[in-house]
């Protein structure tokens, strides 16, 4: 098991490789909290946002992000695509 000081820094090095990926798409995030940071993020076009959670899941992490999105951690490029589609559509 990992202490609570690797378990913050994993989950902050996933939040800011998709905020990396993010960018590439024309979204705005913002990384909230120090430790148990979350991802929050922003369309600037149709001002739509959420926040996008990593967490362990098996062996690996997944990101979390309303409503009902999740991707792998290991694919922040996919979980980028996909936050962007969800933020793009109109309700």
């Amino acid at each position: 098991m990992t202490g609570t000081g690797d378990y913050g820094r994993q989950r902050l090095a996933h939040l800011a490789a998709l905020a990396a990926r993010l960018s590439e798409h024309g979204l705005a995030s913002r990384l909230l909290g120090t430790d148990d940071p979350v991802l929050s993020v922003r369309h600037p076009g149709t001002g739509r946002q959420t926040i996008v959670f990593a967490t362990p899941a098996g062996k690996g992490w997944m990101f979390l992000w309303a409503p009902g999105g999740q991707e792998s951690a290991d694919d922040p490029g996919r979980a980028a695509e996909m936050i962007s589609r969800t933020l793009s559509s109109h309700p």
